[in-house]
Parts: structure tokens; C-alpha cells; sequence
């Protein structure tokens, strides 16, 4: 996710850019892939009686725009609120989608319950790969595990998993422990 910084009648402070790249990384562990570009403005306003900031994060997504604009006295509340609003924003563009794809969906695209073996393990970003019988990679989000959680599982752990036609390839939609 490239992410563009810019300061219009203010210099950036140093908290400001911290607060913003910790925010940046929790939108990419929520929703991987799914933000391609990220751009935060902030811009010292006289128009406001007391003086003031005008704050504007413009997300690029496949296919669509989200922009979250906000007004205040103070930058990191307002940093706070408007990455909040744009994580639920993404989050119904994906509900949308989701459910956009569900309707027109054919009866075969109904996930398969597969059995793999867990390769590799990413927990700082949220997700990891399956290895299947048939020698194919098949990617999972944290949010797909059932039962565990993502630092309870570990490499060789052998699982049986839902898989269905992710934006990149299979994707598994739960997975839990073979047992």
C-alpha cells in the first residue's frame, strides 16, 4: 500500500506520521490487498473562529474511491475518527461486494472442504498459507480460522479448510484443526 503524506500551511509532526503509519498498517492487516493507494492531507485552516485542521484520507481500492473528510481542533483525534470511519467503510465495500458476488454466484462456486497442511505463517500480518495433498498453495486470513487463533497454529499442522476463488487466487474461507 503506498501511502502519499502532505501538509498544507503546517509542517507534519513527527506523532502525526507515526499515528498515521500505525494506522495504515492495522487497514492493511484488516484488509489485505484491498487498498492500493492511501493518501492523508492535512491542512491548517483560518476559517474556523479559533483557528483549526481539515483532515483527508483518500483511499484507492480496485474499482472505487473512499474518501473520509474531517474538521476539528486537534489532528490525532481527528487522525483517530477519520481511519475509523474509513475501516468501516471498507469493511461495507467488502460486505457489498461480497454480497454482489454471492447473488450472481453458480451453484459450483460453493467452497469445497479440502484437507493441507499449514506452510507458512505471517502473524504480524494476519495470514498464511495452506499446502494441499495436490501440491497447491492456497492463502488464508486470520479471520478464516476457527477454534485457533493465528498464534496458537504453527508450520506442519495439518488442517481442513473451506476453499473458494479469492481476487488472487484459492482462498480459504474458514479453517479449523483436522484432528
Amino acid at each position: 500500500m503506498e501511502l502519499q503524506l502532505e501538509g498544507r500551511n503546517l509542517n507534519l509532526r513527527k506523532s502525526w506520521r507515526e499515528k498515521i503509519q500505525e494506522e495504515r498498517e492495522r487497514l492493511a492487516r484488516h484488509h489485505p490487498g484491498l487498498v492500493h493507494n492511501l493518501r492523508v492531507t492535512i491542512e491548517e485552516t483560518t476559517h474556523h473562529k479559533a483557528g483549526g485542521y481539515e483532515l483527508r484520507v483518500v483511499a484507492s481500492v480496485p474499482n472505487d474511491t473512499v474518501v473520509v473528510k474531517r474538521k476539528g481542533e486537534a489532528v490525532r483525534p481527528l487522525l483517530v475518527d477519520a481511519f475509523d470511519t474509513l475501516g468501516l467503510q471498507l469493511k461495507e465495500l467488502q460486505r457489498k461486494r461480497r454480497k454482489k458476488v454471492a447473488k450472481g454466484a453458480a451453484p459450483e462456486a460453493v467452497p469445497r472442504i479440502n484437507f493441507g497442511v499449514i506452510t507458512a505463517v505471517y502473524p504480524y500480518e494476519s495470514y498464511g498459507f495452506i499446502t494441499t495433498p495436490d501440491g497447491r498453495e492456497v492463502y488464508f486470513h486470520e479471520n478464516a480460522l476457527k477454534e485457533k487463533g493465528i498464534d496458537e497454529i504453527g508450520i506442519g499442522d495439518e488442517v481442513r479448510f473451506g476453499e473458494t476463488e479469492g481476487d488472487k487466487g484459492p482462498q480459504a474461507t474458514w479453517v479449523r484443526p483436522a484432528r
